[in-house]
């Protein structure tokens, strides 16, 4: 979500050769997108336009965001195009605890933390088991 230059969707399409799919809503940052697509030879998409319009029938098994929103935003965004059983990745900062406080009078969530190897300040947040309240 808001794919913005590329991190960590088009990163994780090019280190694993995973095909994901760029959403983001600025046309110039996607044209920028395709051509790092088209120049690594990474198998991604990139989908212009807002979150709230996409559309993808059969869900997302993974949903990766970074530097978008605060967690409890990123859910509101994520849930409609998570598959049952998915996992959101979130690539949060040091407000992370304040974030997930006051996610959680809104949402029930598994959460899993780890240590961001980019930032000593930041945290990795793997969410499963997403449920408004």
């Amino acid at each position: 979500m808001g794919s913005g230059a590329g991190f960590p969707g088009l990163v994780v399409s090019i280190l694993k050769g995973a095909p994901v799919v760029l959403a983001e809503s600025d046309s110039r940052k996607c044209a920028f997108l395709r051509e790092a697509r088209r120049v690594t030879s990474a198998p991604a998409s990139v989908r212009e336009g807002r979150l709230e319009d996409m559309n993808e029938p059969d869900g997302f098994a993974v949903i990766l965001a970074r530097a978008l929103a605060p967690v409890g935003k990123l859910l509101e965004l994520a849930t409609p195009l998570l598959r049952s059983g998915g996992i959101c990745v979130f690539l949060k900062g040091e407000r992370v605890e304040d974030e997930l406080t006051d996610a959680r009078t809104s949402w029930r969530m598994d959460v899993e933390r780890f240590p961001s190897a980019a930032d000593p300040r930041g945290v990795v947040l793997e969410i499963r088991n997403v449920e408004r309240v």
